[in-house]
């Protein structure tokens, strides 16, 4: 009677045999899980997944409706930036302070050298703020749709990165979707519109700018910190030149219209500080144990959830034009971002045969190795958009 025992039956043979069978098989190597590649991550689990896109839903949210009911009380946007880049700064040095990151050292040369970053990351922080006071937060992700087609445009005049035809297709239904948008609009003033064209091309520029300033210091993380600090220090003369600091005095005093808003800026000021020093965390976090796609389709459910929140909270009122305009706006971007992985996919080289069964690596730029603080504006889309690739292929193609 034989008796079954993995991948080795028991006959009846003599028990020196066996003894030796079964010592060979043991000595035999025995298959294994292919091992990661160096570099690569093991997958998330399902709870971090969930978690990371909705830390990243929660966080967008809460930045954009508490920014515009703070500037619909009060306004005073430039100062209102300034203090958020001021918590942003506090908060960099207490998680330093407690030894949960180490922070550079001020170099002036450094600073000179990241000046054209400071001045984009201002121009697009100011124009993301001064669109948001002019126009409805419903509104808001139109006014600045175009920051894709301006990115594509802008990697191929200033790094000779060229487009696949999928690539062209999906800013062709960006920039339908804009103009569905914009088409018939109301409710929102010209001048709104044109700052949300401005801030969609500081931010465009901004995130190759981004790129080219990583080679001044060591890494993201230090590049946040440089930026939030210079950038307080460039936007605090503006706030005296626009006459700004007087309405500041009145809030502090208590007089006048702004006195009233004293409250309301204080809470709104702390709240966006924090949720701004924690949203590029979960920007980064929701790529890294996602993907690209993933993330821009957690984008696309945040624009459909704040445009619901701004009719509730605000009394925002969606035309057929600006509803058509989100669709077709968030359908280009996950396309694009599809298109994009699908041809890095392919262009990829075959694993070696002893690793086939290893599931593939993202690119470098799909999972970030440092989780940055403080993001500004186009630090998303050197980890969204793809265009780390485009750069290299630059300068392959120069050299």
């Amino acid at each position: 009677m034989a008796a079954a025992r993995g991948d080795y039956t028991r006959v009846p043979v003599e028990e020196g045999v066996e003894l030796k069978n079964a010592q060979q098989r043991s000595q035999s190597p025995q298959p294994r899980a292919p091992a990661p590649r160096q570099g690569e991550e093991p997958p998330a689990s399902r709870a971090m997944v969930v978690f990371s896109v909705g830390f990243y839903l929660v966080a967008a949210i809460v930045m954009i409706m508490v920014n515009k009911w703070v500037l619909n009380k009060i306004q005073i946007p430039l100062f209102f930036l300034f203090c958020q880049l001021g918590i942003a700064v506090i908060l960099l040095q207490l998680c330093a302070l407690f030894g949960y990151m180490k922070l550079p050292r001020i170099d002036v040369t450094a600073c000179k050298s990241l000046w054209p970053l400071i001045a984009c990351n201002v121009l697009g922080l100011a124009f993301n703020t001064y669109c948001l006071q002019y126009v409805d937060a419903s509104f808001y992700q139109i006014a600045r749709g175009l920051v894709l087609p301006f990115t594509v445009f802008f990697s191929w005049y200033l790094l000779g990165s060229k487009s696949s035809q999928a690539t062209l297709i999906a800013i062709v239904i960006v920039c339908i979707g804009f103009g569905f948008g914009v088409s018939g609009e109301i409710h929102t003033t010209l001048l709104g519109t044109m700052l949300g064209v401005a801030s969609s091309v500081t931010t465009a520029v901004h995130a190759i700018v981004v790129k080219r300033s990583l080679g001044v210091v060591s890494g993201t993380l230090d590049l946040a910190y440089y930026s939030n600090l210079l950038s307080a220090i460039v936007i605090a003369p503006f706030v005296i030149l626009s006459g700004e600091v007087w309405v500041v005095f009145d809030m502090l005093m208590g007089t006048g219209e702004a006195g009233e808003g004293f409250g309301t800026f204080m809470t709104g000021a702390l709240v966006t500080g924090v949720f701004g020093f924690l949203i590029c965390i979960a920007g980064f976090l929701s790529i890294k144990v996602t993907s690209p796609i993933s993330h821009m389709i957690s984008a696309a459910v945040r624009g459909v959830l704040q445009t619901f929140l701004s009719v509730w909270v605000f009394g925002d009122k969606v035309t057929s034009g600006r509803g058509f305009g989100i669709v077709f706006i968030l359908t280009g971007s996950i396309y694009y971002v599809y298109t994009k992985s699908t041809e890095q996919s392919a262009a990829r080289p075959a694993a070696p045969s002893g690793s086939q069964l290893a599931a593939p690596a993202l690119p470098q730029h799909h999972r970030p190795s440092v989780v940055s603080a403080g993001q500004t504006p186009g630090m998303a889309y050197v980890a969204s958009l793809g265009l780390q690739d485009n750069d290299e292929k630059a300068r392959q193609h120069a050299a």
